[in-house]
């Protein structure tokens, strides 16, 4: 007797045609986070300064806390990392029960996509600004609003006006990045108040400790009375702590609470945890160094005026020169001289404040390449 499997007519594991599963549809719309890392010189030393790294290493009491905490990674950390999320809370004078961790801001992002976001559901951020948000906008399946900059700054009024019964979600990146450009707290709160109760407002602060705004806005003070605002900040960039990824959140009980339920278990691992930690109880000793790359910045953005570039005000530790479609060029020509920048095609250059030795050789780069026209 013939016996014929249902599986007979498929193809063979392994065989060409062979059936595999399938990625999510949305994911082929989706970019890489970084679509295209500069590439070093063939010879000599290459400068990073194109992920906004802080250039100063741990302070020696941070790495030795770090080597302490290395000696018992065969244990697990604990599911959230409770002692630095009391240590913010106390930092930051706001109740536990307000805070929310992850692996870097970016980790935080993605629970937001799991927590708050459905297919279908819009998402209005200003463009251009941190790649991660139409990252983050589809793969929860929702559509992306892009609201165009004007002269690198966000356009809150056409911000606002792009909100629709639709819209689920604002990302507002404060100071900007790429850009550098910030819109400040009266014009942020008038936003703020335009925007329906039942939309959640992400204010991305990331670069927080660069800004030396009199106008510069706080947003865990504006989270107490506005239930829908998420106020992100992390340790990756004044703290200098961008390898082990510590990022959080502060919001109002029930936005945290639900974000606390998508946090990938131990996601904020006990190196990080200790070093974060560690970084907070010597801030006084860090924050020199802010200061250092805040009067670095300044000194830099100066230079390249005199020079004839074009040179946007910023308050966060990297400038924007919209350099058009020389950008790319540009970008090109400064990777050879060892100085890896982040070309936006046809837009500008995303320059990160480097070491006082480093950001003279950018100098005497730009010295010697012409300007852009304007």
């Amino acid at each position: 007797m013939s016996t014929t499997s249902t599986t007979s007519a498929l193809s063979a594991p392994g065989a060409p045609g062979a059936l595999a599963p399938a990625p999510r549809p949305v994911l082929a719309g989706i970019p890489a986070y970084v679509p295209k890392p500069p590439a070093p010189p063939a010879e000599g030393p290459s400068h990073r300064l194109f992920l906004n790294e802080n250039p100063y290493p741990p302070l020696p009491s941070v790495r030795e806390t770090i080597a302490r905490a290395a000696a018992q990674t065969n244990h697990y950390p604990t599911i959230h990392p409770e002692r630095l999320m009391d240590a913010l809370a106390r930092r930051l004078d706001v109740p536990p029960g307000h805070l929310v961790t992850g692996p870097g801001s970016v980790g935080i992002y993605q629970q937001i996509g799991q927590a708050m976001l459905e297919p279908g559901d819009e998402v209005v951020y200003a463009w251009p600004s941190f790649e991660a948000y139409p990252i983050v906008a589809r793969m929860a399946g929702a559509v992306p609003v892009e609201v165009p900059l004007v002269d690198g700054v966000h356009d809150l009024d056409a911000m606002a006006a792009a909100i629709t019964p639709r819209t689920r979600a604002v990302f507002l990146c404060e100071p900007n990045n790429p850009t550098g450009t910030a819109v400040g707290t009266a014009e942020l709160k008038r936003f703020l108040d335009r925007v329906p109760g039942d939309v959640l407002v992400v204010l991305d602060e990331a670069y927080f400790e660069f800004s030396r705004s009199p106008n510069a806005s706080d947003g865990v003070e504006l989270h107490h009375d506005r239930p829908n605002l998420l106020t992100l900040r992390t340790f990756s960039k004044a703290y200098g702590l961008a390898g082990l990824r510590v990022g959080y959140g502060v919001a109002q009980p029930a936005i945290a609470g639900a974000l606390r339920k998508c946090a990938v278990p131990c996601g904020v691992g006990r190196i990080a945890e200790e070093a974060a930690l560690t970084a907070l109880r010597v801030r006084a000793e860090l924050f020199e160094r802010v200061e250092r790359i805040v009067a670095e910045r300044e000194r830099t953005r100066e230079a390249l005026l005199g020079l004839g570039w074009e040179v946007l005000p910023s308050e966060a530790n990297f400038l924007w020169l919209p350099a058009g479609e020389a950008s790319e060029s540009v970008a090109e020509e400064w990777e050879r001289r060892g100085l890896l920048v982040r070309a936006f095609p046809r837009s500008g250059l995303r320059v990160t404040v480097g070491s006082p030795e480093v950001n003279d050789l950018l100098i005497t780069a730009a010295a010697q390449t012409a300007p852009p026209s304007r």
